[in-house]
């Protein structure tokens, strides 16, 4: 009996497997990017500052205008085929408040449906803040960390 064609598929099954397990959880690099992008449809990026993500509104990573120029460790998670995105960044002196940021019950929306391993699996539940921009934002505060979705919801200001 010819056990070759047998050991390449149990090989094959083996390295799948082993690819399936590994490549969510290694760092960024142009492999991991291809699959979020391709297979997920989803891009990532990190800024060091707020300054540094783009300034133009329709840009994929531009933040939306109620985050402090002075927040840092900026990260941001998109869907690219829709408005679903992930944001988290560390405030600086400014705090969140403003007329575009409400504090109190905040509607509910959906979660989007994005991976990122810096999201916590349960900040929904800490929802204290609306903010808004061209979209409505969920926003959970742990100390400086702040943690903002959408899940493509137009504002009022943007619809009206």
């Amino acid at each position: 009996m010819n056990r070759r064609p047998l050991v390449i598929a149990a090989a094959t099954v083996g390295v799948l497997a082993t690819a399936a397990f590994a490549l969510p959880n290694l760092p960024p690099n142009p492999v991991t990017d291809t699959i979020d992008h391709r297979v997920y449809k989803e891009k990532g990026k990190r800024f060091a500052t707020a300054a540094d993500a783009p300034a133009r509104a329709g840009a994929a990573f531009a933040l939306p205008s109620w985050i402090p120029k002075d927040a840092t460790d900026v990260r941001i998670r998109v869907r690219t085929t829709g408005k679903a995105r992930l944001i988290r960044f560390d405030l600086g002196k400014t705090p969140l408040d403003g007329p575009r940021c409400t504090a109190g019950t905040p509607k509910q929306q959906d979660a989007p449906d994005l991976h990122a391993k810096w999201w916590p699996r349960a900040v929904r539940a800490e929802v204290r803040t609306e903010c808004r921009d061209f979209h409505q934002y969920q926003v959970a505060v742990r100390g400086k960390r702040v943690y903002a979705w959408t899940d493509g919801t137009p504002s009022p200001r943007a619809q009206g």
